[in-house]
């Protein structure tokens, strides 16, 4: 039997949410206004409507998204979504369960299996989907939180303050009429082109390559259930199933490429020139049926550093913020896991209120020395394989080679589990990345004719300071951003 007390609390309690609802309805006002209902901005606006905050949630269009990437989720990002309570948009998608990656050297292949973390855990799964339908069920979550507001609007610009420069909201268009929405915080999550990182963020994306992609239909892959990345003498091209019937196919065209140059027949030519012939024997059919439907599509493969959040009023989140190439399909795993940190630091009880901005930007610097124990390793890695993976000189390439030795013989267990978004040490990444480049410098070793082992000095130095100029700098990016 509830209690006098009791029935008092929960009568105030739905007076104060229909009052929030009112205010975001009505006056377009709540505690945080969220630019972009992607797979970042749905997930933070569950796990803040699920704290009692008042939550607006803008998005230009809430058709269903049809994208290349971000349909690899690692088990690193499966757990964060579980810890988010919502694990089950993972389910009714016809979502691929992921048990590690198949790598291909020259068509020597490799198995990597997601091993456990301890004895006693569960065998680490990741899950591969369309896209679209991953963000419909994100979405699907937020509409269905009573705290949180979906509108379907264009954001053009930030409304800020004149004497203070804080951010206070969201200049909109709705069915082209000018509209605002007004939160204590406003946050950035619209993507990698997002314009409203301009004047708030430090860094520009810096970009070398585009992956192309293709939907291949009942393609045969050598190991069904693994991300495949294959390896030659062209840049990673890299398949993993998305469906019962669908394999995403992505082919990395660096910029400037001679081989996909207008000359050499282009994009189309370069796959069926290049890019065929590396292919698994199995999988030409279908890539070259894919190909003929012509449903080619690209996305900008870009590197930003992520930078303190120092706008009063403002939080930069997921791609806007953080970016690092898609190769180990790290970044949903960095995105959920932004959530889960923001959540705890941005509870009621940390902050009662975001009207405390001093208090809010306080909790956000922390949030961005934090977050670098799930983003770093994530980070270095994906940049570092790249620039292994994608080897244009004879000093790469033979990291390159040492590199996949390494997956043969070496202990990957680690290396595995930091792909996997599992493992978090970054000292641990610089171990083996160097344990590969002195594996290197042996394969080249036993590699070098008798009569040419007086310049082997001279090209173990080179290789050894190549691998410096690979990793280096993006451990100072992480340490100085």
């Amino acid at each position: 039997m509830t209690s006098p007390s009791n029935g008092h609390a929960v009568d105030s309690q739905e007076k104060a949410q229909a009052l929030a609802t009112r205010r975001r309805i009505e006056y377009h006002e709540a505690d945080v206004v969220i630019i972009g209902a992607g797979i970042l901005g749905c997930a933070l606006a569950v796990a803040l409507g699920r704290q009692g905050r008042s939550v607006i949630l803008l998005e230009a269009s809430m058709k269903e998204p049809d994208r290349i990437v971000g349909e690899l989720l690692q088990p690193g990002g499966v757990q964060a979504l579980e810890k988010l309570g919502l694990l089950d948009c993972l389910e009714g998608i016809d979502a691929i369960s992921v048990q590690g990656y198949y790598i291909s050297y020259f068509k020597d292949p490799v198995n990597l299996d997601y091993p456990r973390e301890t004895p006693s855990s569960p065998e680490p799964r990741g899950r591969a989907f369309h896209h679209g339908r991953f963000v419909m069920k994100l979405r699907q979550a937020a509409l269905a939180c009573p705290n949180v507001t979906v509108v379907e609007t264009k954001a053009t610009g930030l409304v800020t303050s004149t004497h203070t420069q804080q951010v206070l909201g969201v200049e909109c268009v709705t069915d082209d009429m000018k509209d605002c929405y007004f939160g204590q915080l406003t946050v950035v999550a619209n993507g990698y082109d997002t314009k409203f990182r301009d004047g708030h963020h430090p860094h520009k994306p810096k970009r070398r390559s585009k992956f192309w992609g293709l939907e291949m239909i009942d393609a045969p892959l050598p190991s069904p259930c693994y991300g495949h990345v294959l390896l030659s003498d062209i840049p990673p091209v890299l398949m993993y199933q998305i469906g019962t019937h669908e394999t995403r196919i992505l082919i990395d065209i660096p910029d400037n490429l001679p081989a996909a140059s207008v000359k050499n027949g282009g994009v189309k030519g370069y796959m069926r020139n290049s890019v065929l012939p590396s292919l698994p024997k199995n999988c030409q059919g279908p890539f070259l049926d894919a190909l003929e439907r012509g449903q080619l599509r690209s996305m900008p493969n870009s590197f930003l550093p992520a930078s303190t959040n120092k706008t009063a009023g403002l939080m930069i989140l997921g791609d806007a913020l953080n970016m690092r190439h898609p190769l180990t399909g790290g970044g949903m795993t960095v995105a959920l896991n932004d959530v889960c940190l923001i959540r705890e630091l941005l509870s009621p009880e940390a902050v009662p209120t975001f009207e405390d901005t001093e208090l809010v930007l306080k909790q956000l610097a922390r949030f961005h020395w934090l977050r670098k124990k799930s983003s770093t390793v994530i980070n270095i890695l994906a940049q570092a394989l790249y620039m292994l993976f994608a080897a244009d000189d004879v000093n790469l390439r033979a990291l390159q080679r040492g590199c996949f030795r390494y997956f043969q013989i070496g202990p990957v267990d680690q290396p595995v589990l930091m792909l996997a978004g599992l493992l978090k040490q970054p000292l641990v990444l610089v171990t083996h990345f160097f344990t590969v480049a002195f594996l290197a410098i042996w394969v080249l070793f036993r590699e070098t004719p008798v009569n040419h082992l007086v310049m082997f000095p001279f090209r173990s130095i080179m290789v050894f300071w190549t691998a410096c100029i690979v990793i280096v700098p993006y451990i100072l990016a992480e340490l100085w951003s």
